[in-house]
Order: C-alpha cells, then structure tokens, then sequence
C-alpha cells in the first residue's frame, strides 16, 4: 500500500493542491499613463540558461492582469526581488488584489521606485523597485509562438486559438518568455559574486508557498531571523463591493435571470474583475435548475456546490 494519499489536481494547483516553495517578487510594469505599475509574483523561473543568443525568464500569470495587459501592450517589465521584511512583504501582498486600476493599486505604495539600467532605445522603461536587492530588467519575445497577435483588452477572457507557450494560453492565463536585457545588482552582491560569495553574504529573501486559503498568504522568513513558528499567514485584503454595483452588474448579466438584494450581498466579496465569472455561473446553475430568480437561499445551494467541488 503507499505511503501517499491521491490529491485531486484543479485549477492554480500550485495554491490549492501543492506546498510549493517560490520567490516573491515585484513585476514592474508600464500603464498606459506611462506610470509604473508593480504586481506581486510567484510563478517566474529561468527559461533560457545556456545555448541561446539570449537568455530568458518565464512568467505566469492570469491575462487579464494589469501586469499582462501592460506587457501585451509594451512587451516591457522588470522583475523586482524583495528582501525579507515583513513590512515589504505586507505591502507586496496588498498590491495583489485583483481589479484594482494601476492608479488604485500604486495610490499608497510604499517601495520607492528609480530608474534602471536598460537600454531605452525601443521606448520607455518601466522603473524598478529601490528596495530589491536585485532586479531583471526584460523584453517579452512577443515573436514566438506566434504571440505578437496578442492584443490587450479583453478583460473577461481570451477566445481560442491559444498558443502553447508563450502568449496568450487559455481563457484565463498567458505565459511570458522574457529576454534578459540587465541584471541589476546592489553593490553588497555584486561584490559578493565578484570577489566569491561567503555564507554571510547571501542575500535575505522571503519564499512562499503557493498554498493560500481563504484569509491567509502563507510565506516564510528567511533563517536566522529567530523563526521557530513555520510558516507565517499573511492577511489578504479584503475590499468589499457595493450591494449596489453588484445589482448592477446582475441586472445585465443575463435578460432572463435576475437576483435579488439579498442574493446579491452574497457576493459583495467577489472581486469586481471576478464577478461578471461568478455571476454568469450562477446564470448557469438557474438555467439547469428551472430557475429564473435567484434568491439567497439558491446562493446557499450554489455556494454549498462548490464547496463540495472542492473536497472531491
């Protein structure tokens, strides 16, 4: 008999069926107002190492993202690496709540951005984070695999034909290869690697775990910082919509269904960039139920469903 137990593969299964450990970084981009844009990251690892005419990083992430949108539309970023403090890592979290507008998202921030090092002979440059101890400033190879198609704009999801490995990928997700145009180094490292590297000279760095429940990011500190709990939760924001705009979006989602208040209220929660998602599924529950206004007992039924979905 194994030792192991089966554990059901879903969607963003590093988060929900994996302890996997990651960095946390800082994805710098440009809006369209020129301004600089920072999204907090997981999914990046090298790409091309060795035996190319370039070399290159890989990123992940949902495209419908202020941080894919930018690239899509600039195809340029910059990949910011954080120290361990848990001040920076409060702040990195609080910069990840979906639907926020670059300019909501950056109103408070507090990392303080300059300029980089890169070439700007193709166009602007996204600024890079002061406080990392290292950054990777990069040019998307919107080239490959077909991906210079892509377009942003489409807030609710991609239409197929989708590329495989570069572009956009499915409904929801696009992956990123992105040239290494500079790595920029604070002069503590660059001494470090430049006159050899002792065991005190490596950098602090925060490394979570993918996993995240329904309040908690979960990370853990660097060693040496006296850490003898584990892992640490990280609060996520909470940012409730109105009962209101949430009736308003319901009212249009579907000619046939209609909600009410009380159903409504059920999904104040919902990030907006998720809520026409979550609303046409609740659609589609009433559809196949006979259905044709959902009340807050029906939210009950819906919400039971896939909380039962998920333990399977």
């Amino acid at each position: 008999m194994s030792s192991f137990k089966d554990l059901r593969i879903v969607d963003n299964f590093y988060q929900t069926s994996l302890f996997f450990p990651m960095p946390t970084v800082l994805i710098s981009t440009l809006a369209e107002d020129g301004s600089t844009s920072l999204g907090p990251y997981s999914l990046v690892q090298p790409y091309y190492v060795a035996g190319k005419e370039y070399y290159a990083m890989l990123l992940n992430c949902r495209n419908s993202s202020n941080t894919a949108q930018h690239i899509l539309r600039t195809g340029k970023c910059a990949i910011n690496f954080i120290p361990d403090d848990r001040k920076y890592f409060k702040w990195a979290v609080k910069l990840g709540w979906p639907g926020d507008t670059p300019a909501e998202k950056m109103k408070d921030c507090r990392f303080t951005l300059e300029r980089g090092l890169a070439d700007r002979k193709e166009g602007p440059r996204p600024l890079v984070v002061k406080e990392s101890f290292q950054v990777i400033e990069c040019t998307w190879m919107r080239h490959l695999d077909g991906a210079d198609r892509d377009e942003p704009g489409q807030m609710e999801g991609y239409e197929p034909p989708y590329h495989d490995f570069n572009g956009i990928t499915s409904k929801f997700g696009a992956t990123f290869i992105l040239r290494v145009d500079k790595i920029l180094m604070k002069e503590k490292y660059y001494n470090a690697i430049i006159n050899g590297v002792r065991s005190r000279d490596f950098p602090k760095v925060p490394v979570d775990y993918g996993y995240r429940d329904s309040k908690n990011f979960w990370y853990t500190r660097f060693p040496g910082f006296g850490n003898i709990f584990g892992a640490i939760p990280e609060l996520l924001p909470i940012r409730a919509t109105t009962v209101q705009s949430v009736m308003y979006a319901a009212d249009r989602i579907d000619p046939e269904i209609k909600f009410t208040e009380e159903a409504c209220a059920k999904l104040v929660n919902v990030p907006r960039i998720f809520l026409p998602t979550a609303l046409k599924g609740c659609v589609a529950w009433a559809k196949e139920n006979g259905v044709t206004l959902i009340t807050e007992e029906h939210m009950n039924i819906i919400n039971d469903k896939r909380a039962k979905e998920k333990k399977k």
